[in-house]
């Protein structure tokens, strides 16, 4: 288990799967397409380059990442240096979903390998072609000892939580992470949740409409709207909602054609289940784009829903699925009435030139992250946490924080014996007075 403390060999490791998902890539675009009919343009710019770059990174800074941090200490501990060391917290269980199936069974796995954990991976049984290539790479990889897959249907997911861990990180829906959290429960291990949510996109009326469209169109029907942090629902001032509405509809055409049923940039529903339910969710009558179906073929056409009301199934829950429905407001009291009525959600999207309005819109509502005149790019900058915040998720990850998820921070004072301050020690007598004003003075 020479990984737990080795860095350069945990660099070695990581640079040889590197190595794996490059020279596989195309098999891997392959498997995506088999499974969903994910582009290959979205396949390489969400799910391959994406876990390249999080490896190269990772490679690049685990050195850095790994050293203990030297803080300031306290004065109440005169002389002394104090450290924060990071150490693996030991077996970890990574439950990966199928929208994104190899970028997010890969980047938390790659993390808490270079942290030093032991890892076990359970994507997901709705993309089986992506698991079982990602499970091929994973055994040339590593030893079984150090990262192992395990594929199966919700029943193995069951058995695996049941066992001890310690780290679970899972990716899925609200519903499955309540599970999740209460098997963690039984043994207190520690969780990151990534979850979801019906992410706002607020536009007022001094957004640029034109090129909003073309950005809402792109975040909200890449990956056919099966990503959660796509907009869920629209919220745009009323007098501007017919101007916004043929915009959105000439953006969908021009991504992909009159009849995106034949685009090859369109992906399809991951499975005939999901697709019945979203089919369940459009009502005809309120259709002012789209609304074809082939159940099938699981596909559903980019579709825009006049929406009045906020007791439709459609406004219940996250939609996850390239269906946008349109809603109104007219006074900012509007938005609160709509955005109070849900938990908070994983993103949010306001498109406006109004810098007091951004401000006021992202300091009054807690969500995971978001965006200003754009949507879904804040997850590109591995700077930025990526993560929810109450129902729609716990924990964050990207970039070091990742390293930092699946690392315990072992606090460390080392004490210098060239002095012994008296005043700490038993007896007290006439001391209290003493220590009163320095603790006050620090």
């Amino acid at each position: 288990m020479e990984y737990k403390t080795n860095i350069t060999f945990r660099k070695e490791v990581l640079t040889k799967l590197l190595n794996e998902v490059i020279l596989n890539e195309s098999e891997i675009i392959d498997a995506l397409y088999f499974d969903f009919k994910k582009p290959a343009f979205e396949a390489v710019i969400t799910e391959t380059s994406y876990v390249i770059s999080e490896l190269k990174a990772t490679i690049k800074n685990l050195k850095s990442w790994s050293k203990p941090k030297r803080v300031f200490p306290s004065l109440l501990n005169f002389p002394s240096t104090d450290y924060i060391y990071k150490e693996p917290y030991g077996k970890v269980l990574i439950i990966s979903p199928w929208n994104y199936p190899f970028q997010l069974a890969l980047c938390p796995l790659i993390s808490a390998f270079a942290a030093g954990n032991q890892v076990v991976l359970k994507p997901s049984e709705l993309t089986p072609k992506t698991s079982e290539v990602i499970a091929k790479i994973i055994a040339k990889v590593f030893h079984k000892t150090e990262v192992s897959v395990i594929e199966g249907g919700v029943e193995v997911s069951q058995k695996l939580l049941s066992e001890r861990w310690d780290y679970i990180f899972f990716t899925g829906s609200v519903a499955v992470g309540k599970i999740v959290a209460k098997a963690a429960a039984i043994n207190l291990t520690p969780t990151t949740l990534e979850l979801g949510g019906k992410s706002p996109c607020i536009i007022d009326e001094t957004a640029n409409l034109k090129l909003a469209a073309k950005r809402i169109v792109w975040g909200k029907f890449i990956n056919a709207g099966q990503t959660c942090i796509a907009p869920d629902y629209i919220l745009i001032q009323k007098n501007m909602k017919s101007h916004f509405v043929d915009y959105l509809k000439e953006e969908i055409t021009k991504a992909y054609g009159e009849n995106p049923a034949d685009s090859p940039d369109f992906a399809r529903i991951v499975n005939s289940k999901n697709c019945e339910r979203l089919i369940s969710l459009i009502d005809p009558k309120k259709v002012i784009f789209g609304g074809q179906t082939d159940l099938e073929n699981c596909y559903i056409a980019p579709t825009l829903i006049e929406e009045t009301s906020l007791e439709t199934e459609l406004m219940k829950d996250e939609i996850f699925g390239p269906i946008l429905p349109v809603l109104t407001y007219e006074k900012e009291t509007d938005i609160e009435a709509v955005i109070s009525r849900y938990e908070k959600p994983l993103a949010f999207y306001i498109f406006t030139e109004n810098k007091v309005f951004s401000k006021n819109m992202i300091q009054k509502y807690s969500f995971g992250g978001g965006c200003v005149n754009d949507t879904i790019i804040h997850i590109l900058n591995n700077r930025l946490p990526f993560g929810g915040v109450g129902h729609s998720g716990i924990g964050a990850y990207h970039g070091i924080l990742s390293f930092d998820t699946f690392s315990h921070k072992k606090s460390i004072v080392k004490k210098s014996n060239l002095l012994d301050l008296p005043i700490r020690y038993a007896p007290y007598k006439n001391k209290l007075a003493t220590i009163k004003k320095l603790l006050n003075w620090l």
